[in-house]
């Protein structure tokens, strides 16, 4: 039965579409002479054809370089079958030259108007073999036209085969003609490689590894193989993934296609995305039944696992975002981006070993105007024309992200995401001790602050783990404080930290990339929770008029509860100038500010690498007028150092130069006037978090450096902190220590059977 052919004309693309559906047999250029010899036909009859797709439960799409090899042997063939004057039969006599004129025309017949199309390569190979031979038989001819005649005929292969050596494909196939066979087409497996995407999906993926990849690493995320590969001759990083859709058999392929094409039939409303996880359940249940009924109709037996499996899959790519959500499971991927124009680059990923690397995945246009609609119906924000900005967040099985997606007039060629992974659970400092982000000192000086309730900005470039910092502070605080949370997006921990016990009210605001919505503005959002009662409020990211009321909510709370936020900014200076220049908060106000934390990517001398580091702790003191840079308003903490790549502490900070851990102090009996009894508990709040990375490390067990652990691990330190006072009169560290550590050995090793 012969393949149907489609013309599908998209914008600048013109893609044949082939159908081998009701074909028994592979649709491969590179594997199938056949194919291949169709295929340039048909090239032939479409000219400028930019895309090639064979669809067979999967689509196997060749790209437009893979295209254009094609193209230029399809547009050689049509100029040697317009020659007829040099291959003909009539013209192969040259003259009276009819010795093995029989041979010399079913040579060319066969190199020429039948290799050519179905083995280019081959054609190649076989003009040179013939010329060898010809050459031979000069010295067999003794008439001069004779001889004449046969230069002629090696002149004409000899022409041909130079047409065929200028052509791009022969070009990348020199390397590997060595031994060359016909029929042998593995040289062309080397050339072509087409991207394969399962009829229920949009999402295309290069499932091949390549050829000349050096594998770095290699590990599983739930049933995804995910492979590592450094890539000759460029700096690109390939992290390539295969997915468990990918080796399904082809009765499960087709129950996913069926099962997909009647659950799109239904049409998601607003209401249904207010509460993803209960929407995906429900989605999950009725396509689990679905699944199961088309299964038992075709008679297809599923084992429990298998119908989980196919469910999963099933929910991913109807009301789900495809492959990005297998990508944001990896706990190694920190960020995602997909360009535009859709279906032309691959994605690429930040991965937490091996920094930017693109991937094996590529998106298309139908599937990016589906991730539009569901985050503008998650969201209730627009996406079109008058607001080309959209920020919101999506939350999936195993992790949670925020999500910017632009689209035109801002973005010419149509919509781009930008996925920025966020851990399933909340950050803490033994984490980020364990990374190196922090040293011990600096998580005791901040565990230190934290409790003393004082205001905070925590600021770093784009990507420098400023929300995870944030998140790790509210961590440090004991769950009998009542927290607020305002984000535009929403990106702290809050479900987990709930789920935790903490007692959390989250709001959310108007984003300030957003008009037209109903959405409350960020700054009236802020001066709201003045009137909630004695909270801690965290602020997902200060970036426009909620500055202001921010400043009011720091002056109302300061001295009551933390109040802490963030904010772009790559120094204590550079956080000021953003704050009372760009966002116009009174200087004096400024001073409301008691620490800034600032946290910087550090790269490699290379430029390969790069580590997420807190680079100062900056106190901000209050007795300056106009500059606080120069009339030494800004004292550092705590400076990361380059050479020992680690935060150590300042002579301010050894010698208790300062004056936000004196107002701390203070307040507390034991504490006040007696630096030596302050240094001690932030050393002994060190000692604390370095013991809990330690044990991590030593038991090989990192659920002890996760939130549930640390914070009961906070909790026993203050309850054994009040015990030991009580007894002795005084906060006595080493007896602290010792009862904390007591503790912690046995709680580690009960988390670990």
């Amino acid at each position: 039965m012969a393949e149907e052919v489609e013309i599908v004309r998209e914008g600048a693309e013109t893609i044949l579409r082939f159908n081998y559906e009701n074909i028994p047999k592979l649709p491969s250029i590179e594997d199938d002479p056949v194919v291949m010899s169709t295929t340039i036909d048909k090239l032939l009859e479409v000219v400028g054809a930019t895309k090639i797709v064979f669809y067979q439960k999967r689509d196997y799409e060749y790209d437009f370089d893979q295209v254009q090899l094609l193209n230029e042997i399809a547009t050689l063939f049509s100029q040697l079958s317009r020659q007829k004057e040099i291959l003909s039969y009539e013209a192969l006599k040259f003259g009276n030259f009819t010795k093995d004129l029989d041979k010399r025309y079913a040579d060319v017949q066969r190199i020429i108007f039948k290799l050519m199309k179905s083995d280019p390569i081959g054609a190649y190979v076989e003009l040179k073999r013939v010329m060898r031979l010809e050459r031979i038989k000069l010295g067999e001819y003794i008439e001069e036209a004779d001889l004449e005649g046969q230069r002629k005929y090696i002149a004409l292969l000899n022409y041909v085969h130079t047409l065929l050596d200028k052509t791009k494909l022969i070009g990348l196939a020199r390397p590997y003609l060595a031994g060359y066979e016909l029929s042998d087409r593995s040289i062309y497996g080397k050339i072509f490689r087409p991207s394969i995407k399962p009829d229920f999906m949009y999402t295309k993926l290069m499932a091949s590894y390549p050829l000349d990849g050096e594998e770095l690493a290699s590990y599983e995320v739930g049933e995804t193989e995910v492979s590592i590969f450094k890539l000759p001759d460029t700096v690109h990083i390939l992290y390539h993934l295969i997915p468990p859709e990918f080796k399904l058999s082809e009765d499960h392929y087709e129950i996913l296609d069926t099962a997909r094409k009647i659950m799109a039939e239904h049409k998601p409303e607003r209401e249904e995305f207010t509460d993803p996880d209960r929407m995906r359940q429900v989605f999950f249940n009725v396509g689990k039944d679905l699944i199961d009924e088309l299964a038992n109709y075709r008679n297809i037996k599923l084992t429990d696992d298998q119908l989980a499996e196919l469910t999963a899959i099933l929910v991913r790519y109807t009301i789900g975002f495809g492959l990005v959500e297998v990508l944001l499971r990896d706990e190694k991927i920190q960020d995602v981006t997909i360009n535009s124009p859709m279906g032309k680059a691959p994605m690429f990923i930040v991965h937490a070993d091996f920094d930017n690397c693109k991937t094996n995945i590529i998106a298309t246009r139908t599937e990016a105007e589906s991730w539009a609609t569901k985050l503008r119906l998650l969201s209730g924000r627009p996406l079109d024309e008058a607001n080309p900005i959209l920020d919101t967040e999506v939350s999936i099985p195993g992790a949670r992200a925020r999500v910017g997606a632009i689209t035109g007039p801002l973005n010419p060629t149509g919509y781009a995401f930008a996925f920025r992974r966020h851990r399933d659970r909340p950050w803490t400092l033994p984490l980020f001790i364990k990374q190196k982000m922090i040293s011990p000192l600096g998580a005791g000086l901040m565990s230190f602050i934290i409790d003393g309730a004082r205001t905070i900005l925590v600021a770093g470039t784009r990507s420098a783990g400023k929300t995870s910092l944030l998140a790790s502070i509210m961590v440090e605080l004991m769950r009998s404080t009542r927290i607020i949370t305002i984000e535009d997006t929403l990106e702290l921990p809050v479900s987990p930290l709930i789920n935790l016990g903490y007692n959390i009210q989250q709001m959310k605001v108007a984003s300030a990339l957003t008009r037209g919505t109903a959405e409350v503005p960020a700054d009236e959002g802020i001066r709201t929770t003045l009137r909630l009662g004695d909270s801690a409020l965290f602020v997902g990211e200060v970036r426009s008029t909620e500055a202001r009321a921010l400043y009011e909510a720091m002056r109302v709370g300061a001295l009551a509860n933390v109040v802490a936020g963030t904010i772009h900014g790559d120094s204590p200076y550079g956080v000021y100038d953003r704050v009372v220049n760009d966002l116009q908060v009174p200087k004096t106000s400024f001073k409301a500010t008691d620490v800034i934390i600032v946290a910087n990517p550090i790269k490699s001398a290379d430029g390969m690498h790069r580590w997420r580091r807190v680079t100062s702790i900056t106190e901000v003191r209050k007795h300056w007028e106009q500059d606080p840079l120069a009339e030494h308003g800004f004292s550092d903490l705590m400076k990361y150092d380059s050479r020992t790549d680690m935060l150590v502490p300042s002579d301010d900070l050894v010698h208790g130069e300062s004056e936000i851990l004196k107002g701390i102090a203070g307040n507390v009996r034991e504490w006040a006037g007696n630096w030596d009894a302050v240094w001690e508990n932030i050393q002994l709040r060190a000692d604390i978090k370095k013991a809990i990375a330690d044990i991590s490390d030593s038991a090989k067990n990192p659920e002890l450096l996760e939130a549930d652990f640390v914070i009961l691990a906070n909790d026993q330190f203050h309850r054994i902190s009040d015990k030991v006072r009580e007894e002795v009169g005084a906060l006595d560290s080493k007896r602290i220590f010792f009862e904390w550590n007591e503790w912690l050995k046995s709680a580690a090793k009960k988390r670990g059977l």
